[in-house]
């Protein structure tokens, strides 16, 4: 056995033990988010921010937690976060993932409901525009498009999530307890992680009533469930390369970074090491 082969003999069982380390972490960490109050914060402060943070940008991709949001200022939390980035930003957008789609074959682009959280349910009334990708589907209001990318490939380099990263678009997090970015996904696939598998999935796309066509959708998929991102280390690899800026409202917590920033930085981990993102 050659010393290549060695190495990665030894690498593995530690990999494994690191990856359950991480999970069990993981699970350690969200528990600890829903003991968390968010309490009363400050409306003009918020305002402050994302005015700094829209004052160059057109468009933004957003991950929300409205149960946070309602807590920090009282209100119809949708309403509210809505009306704060209508006014500063020509193009919102927002994940309008499908996974059920590899079970039921069947993709709606008008009445799909997003599988996560109650923002992206919500804001599918408001979207002018969907992707096509049948499991990875991105809601957009505003002009921002997609037309000429490949959308049966969720992580092709030529699809949706590689153009908003050539185009270094903003993400925002609010109310969420760490950083969320769907686009960790699409890095993995890009680096050939080794528990990424790429599957194709059939089945039928509508896009009104009446309209609709026979579809095939290619996404990459996990090996094993018990794989969990280490968003600690994650956050704290983007804050030292200076590639996140994170406020702390009386408990609603804000993010903000670039995905061209988080292809430079984690990127280069995931070149390094194509198990960076799920080990300690």
């Amino acid at each position: 056995m050659g010393s290549e082969s060695i190495a990665r003999g030894i690498r593995a069982p530690a990999t494994q033990a690191s990856r359950g380390a991480n999970l069990i972490k993981h699970q350690l960490l969200k528990r600890t988010h829903e003991r968390r109050r968010v309490g009363r914060a400050s409306q003009s402060r918020f305002d402050r921010i994302l005015d700094r943070h829209a004052a160059d940008e057109d468009a933004v991709f957003v991950h929300v937690g409205l149960s946070d949001i309602a807590s920090a200022f009282d209100t119809d939390p949708y309403a509210f976060l809505r009306s704060k980035v209508d006014s500063r930003f020509e193009s919102v957008l927002a994940p309008g993932f499908t996974d059920y789609f590899k079970t039921s074959g069947v993709y709606h682009k008008t009445y799909s409901r997003p599988k996560h959280g109650t923002f992206g349910t919500l804001f599918l009334d408001d979207a002018d525009y969907r992707t096509d990708d049948a499991i990875k589907s991105i809601l957009v209001r505003g002009p921002y498009r997609f037309d000429d990318c490949r959308h049966d490939d969720s992580y092709h380099p030529d699809g949706c999530f590689a153009r908003l990263v050539d185009d270094d678009v903003l993400v925002m997090n609010v109310g969420v307890p760490w950083i969320t970015c769907s686009h960790l996904h699409y890095f993995e696939s890009r680096h050939d992680a080794p528990y990424v598998v790429d599957e194709t999935f059939e089945g039928v796309l509508y896009e009104t009533e009446t309209e609709h066509r026979r579809v095939t959708q290619t996404c990459g998929q996990y090996t094993s469930p018990f794989y969990s991102w280490n968003k600690p280390k994650i956050h704290r690899r983007l804050a030292a390369a200076g590639a996140i800026d994170a406020y702390d409202l009386n408990g609603l917590r804000l993010f903000f970074f670039s995905l061209g920033d988080v292809a430079r930085v984690i990127g280069s981990e995931l070149a390094e090491d194509p198990n960076y993102l799920v080990t300690l």
